[in-house]
């Protein structure tokens, strides 16, 4: 294809006007062609969630199309009028923790440092040194100490205790897990804590991106977890009625709300040569990020909003819209999201969006908040390294106003050079980041 052939990237102008950064163009070895910016790869992955304590278990379970969402299991759970949720079963933390940290760590960051652990394992990485001071973590999260406060309130409250454990504030604090990743692998750098609702892992990767590109930082972890699955938690959401009662369809004209899930996905971010010059396993590099704020409503989403996510993640990266060959969507099931994001991404890619796949894995491990949009990134990598699209399970009947190819069912085989992960939050906040096979 010649380049007068390429659809050029979505209104350069219109996203200069709402302040949105002209496309990097990307030059050759560690730097773009905008100065001093350094190219970002990704040579780790970790997760815990629903579908497995691990990234090979994980992609598994999308290529399968199989999904994480039971019957729940915790105190009260009856009292709950949602009693489905994608549940890591059966976690036992002593197989992984001493008492002593048991004792300070909360549910969301344990699931935060098993996958950190994995993450670091597989770059093969060591933070001796100089390079411990060059290195950080950024993570995402919406509920934080969600199952410390649930318990302390409990015992306060409901069984008149007038104390609590001394540990409980570190416990229950949402820069506990970026806290604990920093100290367990000695990371001198940006340490901290996003908490943007369901897009806070993006927010967290994307920075995470920004930081290594400019040169703050060598080598970032990032991603983001989540524990909100307690009788507190779903009884919060409850009072939304957003959420389902029997499954997530996402895109499915019969669809009717949400499924929360839990877990967490952690990734090690890292410049380009520094990865190369040891002969580090590239899983993709990181190529693009936009964010921006619908400033409109706390709960409704907009299109507009999302589209210029969406159309400056593609600006950042330098692609053009038909290089784009997934997009993992926020894709909750509700009705107000699953249409403003279609009608979003078929804006944003005119004629290209007909050749688009679209997908949602929420549909598979739950939607895990602030956690959700690291997990569905393996799944983006998952379509870059081995050619396999995750589908969205649970379709069953055709909606005209999400009239994309949405993967229905089934994974597909298909190669793809680049993708779009996308996550929206209540608050009217989108970020999106781009990928590209390496």
């Amino acid at each position: 294809m010649s380049d007068k052939d390429k659809t050029p990237p979505a209104d350069i102008e219109a996203l200069a006007d709402a302040g949105i950064a002209a496309p990097a163009v990307q030059g050759t070895g560690g730097l773009t062609a905008r100065s001093g910016l350094r190219r970002v790869v990704i040579t780790g992955a970790g997760t815990i969630n629903a579908l497995g304590a691990d990234v090979a278990s994980t992609l598994n379970a999308f290529r399968e199309g199989r999904s994480g969402i039971t019957q729940l299991q915790f105190r009260d759970v009856e009292r709950l009028s949602i009693q489905i949720g994608a549940q890591v079963h059966d976690w036992q933390p002593e197989q992984y923790f001493n008492r002593q940290q048991i004792l300070l760590y909360d549910k969301f960051t344990q699931f935060t440092l098993l996958a950190a652990k994995q993450a670091v394992e597989q770059s093969g990485l060591h933070f001796e040194g100089a390079l411990g001071f060059r290195s950080g973590v950024v993570l995402g999260t919406a509920g934080g100490g969600l199952n410390t406060w649930d318990e302390n309130y409990r015992a306060v409250y409901e069984e008149g205790k007038n104390r609590v454990h001394p540990f409980v504030v570190p416990k229950l604090m949402n820069n506990a897990a970026a806290s604990h990743v920093s100290m367990e692998f000695g990371l001198r750098g940006p340490s901290f804590t996003v908490a943007t609702a369901c897009a806070s892992s993006n927010h967290a990767m994307g920075l995470a991106f920004q930081m290594v590109r400019s040169g703050a930082a060598e080598v970032m972890l990032s991603g983001g977890s989540e524990a909100m699955l307690c009788f507190g938690g779903v009884k919060a959401w409850e009072g939304l009625r957003v959420m389902s009662k029997d499954a997530c369809r996402p895109f499915s004209a019969n669809r009717n709300g949400m499924v929360q899930g839990e877990g967490a996905g952690v990734f090690v971010f890292e410049e380009y040569e520094h990865a190369r010059a040891r002969g580090a396993d590239i899983l993709a590099e990181v190529v693009g990020f936009a964010m921006s704020s619908d400033a409109q409503d706390i709960v409704m989403p907009s299109a507009q909003g999302a589209e210029r996510a969406i159309t400056g993640a593609m600006q950042d990266a330098g692609l053009n819209r038909d290089e784009i060959g997934y997009i993992n969507a926020h894709g909750t099931g509700t009705a107000a999201n699953d249409k403003t994001e279609c009608a979003a991404v078929a804006h944003a890619f005119g004629h290209h969006a007909d050749r688009l796949m679209i997908s949602s894995t929420k549909s598979m491990h739950g939607h895990l908040i602030g956690g959700t949009g690291a997990v569905e990134l393996l799944a983006c990598i998952m379509a870059l390294r081995e050619g396999v699209i995750a589908p969205t399970i649970g379709y069953e009947e055709p909606d005209p106003e999400c009239a994309l190819d949405v993967v229905p069912n089934v994974a597909r085989e298909a190669r793809v050079d680049a993708v779009l992960s996308n996550a929206f939050a209540f608050g009217g906040l989108n970020a999106v980041i781009a990928l590209r096979r390496i």
